[in-house]
């Protein structure tokens, strides 16, 4: 019963894939009048290795296989050698890049038309975060895999300080902060219930002030009916973000209830590997990485913690997508490609592979009976990120802020509003004039 349910639903996305792909793109025949797709390349920063295995599973099971040839680059090389590989006219035909790098390299790619795949069609098949491959013109991309963040918690630190269960929301952290973090004689923290409140030693802290931010719904950077893209860390926002950033920073007050956080710690990852640190805020990839490092570790997974009222289901999710590349010649056969490959029921497998949750609503509906699986597929269905350029900088620019508020040297409300200054800058600067 199910599985035909599954079926039904599987070939009608495939049909809205397949059908609109011959309708408004050009098909690939030979002589004989059999499909065959010349060799589509691919450039991107997801593991050469998943992809490739991934690929060949699914030409299997085909009776035309598709033939992808798959370069994966370093993030921080990728913007460089592709604009230099498009400059001499040797790039690849499509992109397979995380949605944090898409708006600087907007100009180069060429939207899928909404009369091959409609927006309704779009929303329908994929996961919210998706919607930030919506364009004026078209899809800019079409989603492949996502990576949430998600809550890890120590059991045997929990089940010592008598908690029966991990915190589902944020402002149960005071009364965690008094069971969890241990302080000597002379205060010093010799172990913390959650490390946040600092960049330089607090891994995915972007991510994590930024789930912050769009839990109360300022989405950090939002388009304009112009096209272009602004930050949203404004004083006049609609969704005040110092209220964000102010929680985000009593983790590194002394003088707040919240304190169980400072620079003498090593990095996050590494306490809580260690056993020191009660919750430690990560990627669902990461599971794999921790379990390998500290098999004896006793420690769960848990949804991010939310808003308790008035704010938005949200935790950052890392998207990869697949987007066409303006400059290559076989845009149809790329298309045709990478729409043969992201079918549900390979998506399916590619769950299986990853261990990730899949960025299809068809897939995350067919449900899991993995604990670890159910996780990470109600954390995909709340992701969300936003459009950003150069990581590094924008990065700098949110620590700056945190340091200022947390060293005291500015208020809450001026630290926002030259970080959205500075975020506006390094936006305007890094996109092309046309953006």
């Amino acid at each position: 019963m199910k599985t035909s349910k599954f079926q039904i639903i599987f070939m009608s996305v495939m049909v809205i894939f397949i059908i609109g792909g011959v309708i408004a793109f050009a098909t690939f025949k030979n002589n004989n009048s059999s499909t065959q797709l010349p060799t589509v390349t691919i450039w991107g920063t997801f593991p050469k290795n998943i992809f490739d295995d991934y690929v060949g599973k699914i030409n299997n099971s085909l009776s035309s296989p598709v033939s992808i040839k798959y370069t994966q680059e370093t993030p921080t090389a990728f913007e460089g050698d592709f604009v230099s590989a498009l400059a001499r006219g040797a790039g690849p035909d499509a992109v397979l890049i995380p949605v944090d790098m898409l708006l600087q390299n907007e100009d180069k790619l060429t939207p899928i038309p909404f009369s091959v795949l409609t927006q309704r069609d779009f929303m329908n098949a994929y996961i919210d975060e998706a919607g930030l491959y919506i364009g004026k013109n078209g899809l800019l991309g079409l989603p492949f895999l996502v990576d949430p963040l998600v809550m890890y918690w120590n059991r045997d630190m929990f089940n010592a300080a008598g908690i029966a269960e991990p915190p589902k929301y944020w402002d149960q952290f005071q009364a965690l902060n008094q069971k969890l973090t241990v302080k000597n004689q002379s205060g010093t923290i010799t172990q913390s219930a959650v490390a946040m409140g600092d960049f330089t030693n607090v891994d995915n802290a972007r991510e994590i002030l930024g789930s912050l931010l769009m839990q109360s719904g300022n989405p950090v950077t939002a388009v304009d009916t112009y096209g272009s893209v602004s930050s949203t860390l404004t004083l006049s926002a609609t969704a005040d973000p110092t209220k964000a950033l102010d929680f985000f920073t009593q983790f590194v007050n002394p003088s707040s209830a919240n304190y169980s956080w400072n620079r003498s710690w090593p990095e996050a990852k590494t306490a809580f590997l260690a056993g020191n640190l009660a919750v430690y805020f990560g990627f669902a990839s990461e599971l794999a990485e921790l379990r390998a490092k500290n098999p004896n570790l006793n420690f769960d997974v848990a949804q991010l913690p939310q808003v308790r009222t008035g704010g938005v289901a949200a935790t950052y999710g890392r998207l990869y997508g697949f987007s066409l590349v303006k400059a290559s010649a076989n845009t149809n056969a790329a298309y045709t490609a990478i729409s043969s490959i992201i079918q549900p029921a390979f998506l399916a497998n590619l769950v299986s592979a990853t261990y990730l949750p899949s960025v299809s609503r068809t897939v995350i509906a067919a449900g899991s009976t993995d604990p670890y699986l159910t996780i990470f597929n109600r954390s995909a269905l709340i992701a969300k990120a936003w459009l950003d350029v150069d990581l590094n900088q924008s990065n700098q620019i949110l620590g700056t802020m945190v340091q200022a508020v947390a060293s005291g040297q500015k208020s809450l409300s001026q630290a926002v509003s030259d970080a959205g200054n500075q975020y506006n800058v390094l936006l305007h600067q890094a996109l092309p004039a046309s953006q």
